[in-house]
């Protein structure tokens, strides 16, 4: 049945249903009454059913046209809704996905700077741990923790990252060697996937059993570490910030192996890599942590590498 309805009939029942007027519809719809009145008969007749009882001045909705108006004016809002987006996105638009951690303590702070340099483009930040799913066209660029597995898209590494254990400067001054960590409350980040056995592993010793604090973000490990209630096994990239104001310092600096790795990655679908939005976003985001990379990785007297996935 629904091949032998015009769609045009039905949006004039919908508008004419919603509006509750057959000349507010042919307004809104750029018609004449007439005309929406005789797509209405005519969509009635297609059904086999009346859905509207018509007098000399108002309309109103049958059972069944409630019935119908139910469903048609769902599908309308949805198809109002997904235009809007599409039409609102533009070629200035670039919608963001991003990890929570990279999104609150790298990537905020600089957009002001990222937007003084594009001010033609709107961006939109959402964060989560979800992948973004680009096949849904909700976002065009995704900064993902770990290693992406998606088909079609193209992939970045962010580049190495350091990490190294990160407390305030006055727990610092109880920690001289790496063995002075197992007195030490441990903060740990259990998404992470650096975690502190290969750390101690690292440093030639047995990991202890963590009894310490345990977080599912990074951010909140960071923020604990800050307001002296431990030690955490952190990206320097992350906490940056911190280390900058001194409410973390790293106290085996030069005494101690660290771990690299690359955490972090740019996504985006390959068919839209053209798009301007798209690319100068990762010429950005590239430029700035090359600017940052080299002062972010000189905590420790040497590193270790590991694989990100």
């Amino acid at each position: 049945m629904l091949s032998s309805i015009p769609i045009s009939a039905v949006r004039a029942f919908e508008a004419a249903a919603r509006t509750g007027s057959f000349r507010d519809a042919a307004n809104e719809l750029h018609l004449t009454p007439s005309a929406v009145s005789h797509a209405i008969r005519k969509l009635e007749s297609a059904m086999g059913t009346i859905l509207f009882e018509r007098s000399a001045r108002t309309v109103r909705l049958t059972p069944a046209g409630e019935n119908l108006m139910r469903h048609a004016g769902a599908a309308f809002d949805n198809l109002r809704r997904g235009i809007e987006e599409v039409a609102g996105r533009g070629p200035q638009l670039l919608r963001v996905h991003c990890a929570p951690s990279f999104a609150a303590q790298w990537l905020a702070p600089r957009l002001a700077r990222f937007m003084a340099a594009e001010p033609k483009l709107e961006v939109r930040l959402a964060a989560n741990t979800e992948y973004a799913r680009f096949s849904n066209d909700d976002f065009d660029i995704d900064i993902v923790y770990g290693q992406p597995r998606a088909e079609g898209v193209e992939v970045i590494p962010l580049g190495e990252e350091t990490v190294t254990p990160l407390c305030t400067p006055g727990l610092a001054k109880k920690i001289r060697k790496p063995k002075d960590l197992l007195d030490q409350v441990l903060i740990r980040s259990e998404v992470k996937q650096v975690q502190w056995h290969q750390w101690f592993t690292a440093n030639g010793l047995e990991a202890p059993a963590i009894h310490g604090m345990r977080f599912d973000r990074s951010f909140l490990a960071i923020a604990m570490a800050s307001s002296g209630l431990g030690v955490t096994l952190e990206s320097t990239r992350l906490a940056e910030r911190e280390i900058a104001t001194k409410r973390l310092v790293a106290p085996l600096a030069g005494r101690s192996v660290d771990i690299r790795y690359v955490g972090h990655h740019l996504v985006f679908p390959r068919a839209s890599r053209q798009r301007r939005p798209i690319r100068v976003f990762a010429e950005w985001i590239t430029r700035e942590l090359g600017a940052g990379g080299s002062a972010s990785s000189r905590t420790g007297a040497d590193s270790t590498a590991i694989r990100s996935d």
